[in-house]
């Protein structure tokens, strides 16, 4: 299965995350949404929160698992935040 790694920034639009990540949903693509800083988390949630609205109606339920990713940026090493997508049908 394809995983699809969607980066969110401090700037980005929940709504259009959420877009996304239902989406890659609807075409059976893994998701995996990595964020660095406080405001990338608040958008990475909202955005989980508003694609679970998207799709609600069509009994797929959306879920997501954080994990620490280590990343190398510029020769330094920065902690950052990964959310797992953890889909599932509704029963």
């Amino acid at each position: 299965m394809d995983t699809i790694t969607l980066k969110v920034a401090g700037s980005s639009d929940p709504k259009i995350v959420a877009g996304a990540i239902v989406h890659n949903i609807r075409e059976g693509k893994e998701i995996e949404i990595m964020v660095m800083g406080p405001k990338s988390v608040n958008n990475a949630i909202k955005a989980v929160a508003i694609s679970r609205e998207y799709i609600g109606n069509e009994g797929i339920e959306i879920t997501c698992r954080p994990e620490f990713a280590h990343l190398t940026i510029d020769g330094e090493e920065k902690s950052a935040v990964k959310l797992v997508s953890l889909t599932a049908k509704k029963q």
